[in-house]
């Protein structure tokens, strides 16, 4: 296996725009990853060098790929504002990262989970598929960087061909244009990545990407409430979030953090999907509530957001989903995929009708 110190005395010899200082040197350089035969690393500079900085980027992926070892580098770079003297920092100033809209795509909307395990990607599949299903132009961008799942949802293999530059052509699957870190990346790669290397990632996914004209696109969001989601809310005008869910106290403690999180952001909350809701023993007919049941709808409730519906805990959806053959499209006609195209329905009414249209969230400094 190649080792790191290779790579680094490598990088020794890019120097940096300064024409002095070794990138290795210039305390700017991650730690490196490498994978497989693969190099990961991100390079921090200055907000407004991002652009000028690319000839450096570039640069040091051709040092990394010339290592002994090394068949490809994945370089990227990482830049923050940095922030304001307290003296001169105004409440209602809008954040470093300014919102701006993502070409050609009319809403993008967020499916999330408070927590990991809920079927939050399998949901954002099966949506997706529902409104490609009504007509709609649909993508897919996968943001969960530590855990994609939308190349085996949609049974898609092969990389991203170059549309020109540094811009990807994104995948397509069932009529559906998708990207995810991986296409890029080994199925079994680890992606030990910090969160600045995430957040870039993200980034790039999103507007490095020949999407085209789209009429929604879904970002199938990393569980939790981390930096992930903080940067999507900050830099993308979102039209708003889905909610996903079990029934158990659980869950809903997660996902009641999920909710706080985007109304912190000022995301509106197209609503809560209750997932693994029940189970019906296909040899015997009984019904068994193994998460319990009507939890998300009482939340919803509760807490004042709509209530999308509810998807069973079933195995053919588990089945399908594993196959690459989602119910939407496997089973069209079947119940579970009138459940997924019902609650599509009520999320593109609300986005068709601007009910939850608002500027870009920003984020206030008390």
């Amino acid at each position: 296996m190649t080792d790191k110190t290779a790579v680094l005395a490598a990088l020794a010899k890019v120097t940096m725009p300064d024409g002095k200082t070794s990138l290795a040197g210039s305390g700017a350089l991650s730690e490196i990853v490498i994978h497989q035969g693969k190099a990961y690393f991100s390079i921090s500079v200055p907000a407004s060098a991002v652009a000028a900085s690319e000839p450096l980027r570039k640069a040091a992926e051709i040092a990394a790929k010339g290592v002994e070892g090394i068949a490809s580098a994945l370089v990227t770079l990482t830049a923050e504002k940095a922030p304001q003297p307290a003296a001169t920092q105004k409440p209602a100033a809008a954040p470093a990262g300014v919102k701006t809209a993502v070409e050609g795509v009319r809403h993008i909307i967020a499916v999330a989970s408070g927590k990991g395990g809920v079927g939050k990607s399998t949901t954002s599949c099966n949506l997706a598929l529902s409104f490609a299903a009504m007509g709609l132009k649909v993508g897919v961008l996968d943001a969960d960087i530590y855990g994609p799942s939308m190349p085996k949802l949609f049974a898609i293999h092969g990389r991203p061909t170059l549309a020109g530059g540094r811009v990807l052509n994104p995948m397509e699957g069932y009529g559906v244009k998708v990207m995810s870190i991986g296409f890029l990346v080994d199925e079994e790669a680890a992606m030990i990545w910090r969160g600045p290397m995430v957040i870039s990632a993200i980034q790039q996914m999103l507007r490095e990407v020949a999407w085209g004209e789209l009429d929604i696109l879904v970002v199938d969001m990393p569980p939790g409430t981390g930096d992930a989601q903080l940067t999507m809310a900050q830099n993308v005008p979102l039209a708003g979030a889905v909610i996903v869910s079990t029934p158990q106290d659980l869950a809903l403690i997660d996902a009641r953090r999920g909710v706080a999180m985007f109304r912190k952001v000022e995301v509106p909350i197209l609503g809560v999907v209750e997932n693994m809701s029940t189970f019906i023993c296909p040899s015997c007919g009984t019904r068994h509530d193994i998460f319990g049941h009507g939890g998300a709808m009482a939340e919803a409730e509760r807490i004042g957001v709509p209530f999308l519906g509810e998807i069973p805990l079933a195995m053919t959806i588990r089945e399908k989903s594993d196959a690459g053959l989602p119910v939407v499209v496997s089973e069209p006609e079947g119940p579970h995929a009138k459940a997924y195209r019902a609650i599509a329905e009520k999320v593109w009414s609300t986005l068709a009708s601007g009910g939850v249209r608002k500027a870009g969230p920003r984020i206030a400094f008390d």
